[in-house]
Formats: C-alpha cells, structure tokens, sequence
C-alpha cells in the first residue's frame, strides 16, 4: 500500500507540469473527467519510503516532481539499485497485486496517483490510455536496454557522462526546451546515490565529475547545478551518438 504518511495535496490537470508526457498526455476532456474521479496527490519527502517490495499494491500513478529510486534486495540483505524514476514516468503495474521493487524518494517528491482497479477498468475502455501506457511501458524497455549497456561496457567516465546526458535530456524534453545551445539543469542525485545506482564508489564519482568539469565538458555551480556547454561533446564523452535527439 502507499505509505500513509505522505502528505496529501492539490494540483490541477491544467497547470500539471509533466501533463506532455503522462500517462494522460492523450485523454481528452470525459477521459481526464474520469481519470479525476479516482485520482489523488501525494507527497514524500527525500528519503521517505514510498512503497515496499512485496506490500499490496493499490495504486498506480506517474511522478509529478523529484525523483525515486527502485531497489531490490537479495535474501542475504545486499541492495541494488535498478532504475531512477524520473517526472512523468509511471509507477505501478495494472494487472499485479504487489510491488516487485522498494521505491524510495531521493528527493522531494509529489506523485499523482489513481485508484489500481478503477484505472485497470479504464485501460479497457480508453484506448487514448491504454496506447500511451504501452508507448511508455517501451521506452522503459529501451531504457532499461540502455543501462544494461552502460553497466556492463562502459569505463566509469562514460558512466557518468551517459547518466548526465540522460538526465539533461529528460530534463530538456519535460521543459520542451532544446538541445541546440547550453543545457542546465539541477542534478538531483548525491554522489553517493550516484555512485550506488552506477556500481562505482564515491571516490570514483567525485574524481570522474571533476575530471569532466575540468576538461570544459560540464561547470559545476555547487554540487548540483550544472551547464552542459555543448551536448554533443557529452554524448561523444558518454560513447552514445550525437545526433542531439531528445530522451523519450
């Protein structure tokens, strides 16, 4: 079940800043009628559980702000981080009673949530849905195709220029900005996280960020603010091609 100390809160479909890219991005006006009628906010803060591998699962929904992470933990109690949730991605699956992962907000974090079975009722008689889940259920597939390539091939500079690359790219794509000029953006993992998520240690982290931020490829303004003079220049650093498309 969803952790029952979030807080409840407000937010209309009109001013939802990833409305572009949600799960409701197609619905027209008696659809998003119907998908108000079983929705709900909520928001954790940094650090706060939003769900537990193995708890019922009754709701599903799509990150509005912040980010989380999925984490699955062996028997022996090793953890591993498997995937990053960024805004507009969907949380949930219809059709499972539980949660397969641990899901923990890194930052703060507000999700808008729908009711899991009234939601899987309209996934059968909403094809605007149903199509957009699917849409999104594939780029998490490549997505996680992916990764697969960073963590297993890729030298630990590359590793972090692709999550950096990744992250503007998102970040550009829920703002509907460009790719064109310098890319800025608040990166809203610590290194720590950082380290966790791409199998490195934090020594390793913080050398490979500086070697990048000394080379021109990235400024750093504190530890979280930081410009992307060229893109091109950070996917050829990140080995991916330059094409200067947008994440989808």
């Amino acid at each position: 079940m969803l952790n029952q100390n979030s807080l409840a809160v407000t937010q209309e479909c009109q001013d939802c800043p990833i409305r572009h890219r949600a799960v409701c991005a197609r619905c027209e006006g008696d659809e998003l009628d119907r998908l108000e009628d079983i929705k709900y906010y909520r928001r954790f803060e940094a650090g706060q559980t939003v769900i537990w591998s193995g708890d019922r699962m009754d709701f599903v929904g799509s990150v509005v702000s912040g980010i989380a992470t999925l984490t699955q933990t062996m028997e022996d109690g090793r953890t591993q981080m498997v995937g990053l949730l960024l805004p507009s991605d969907f949380v949930g699956r219809p059709g499972r009673n539980s949660a397969a992962y641990d899901v923990v907000a890194t930052t703060d974090m507000v999700m808008c949530c729908f009711r899991k079975a009234p939601f899987e009722d309209l996934l059968q008689k909403t094809p605007h849905i149903a199509q957009r889940l699917l849409e999104m259920t594939l780029d998490e597939l490549d997505a996680a195709r992916e990764w697969m390539l960073v963590l297993g091939r890729k030298t630990a500079r590359e590793k972090i220029a692709s999550l950096l690359s990744i992250i503007a790219r998102r970040d550009a794509t829920l703002n509907m900005g460009v790719l064109d000029g310098p890319v800025t953006f608040d990166l809203p993992l610590t290194r720590e996280a950082m380290a966790d998520y791409l199998g490195l240690t934090l020594e390793t982290v913080s050398r490979q960020v500086s070697a990048l931020r000394k080379d021109g490829v990235i400024t750093l303004e504190g530890k979280r603010h930081i410009t992307v003079p060229d893109m091109s220049v950070l996917l050829e650093e990140a080995g991916d091609d330059t094409d200067g498309g947008l994440l989808v």
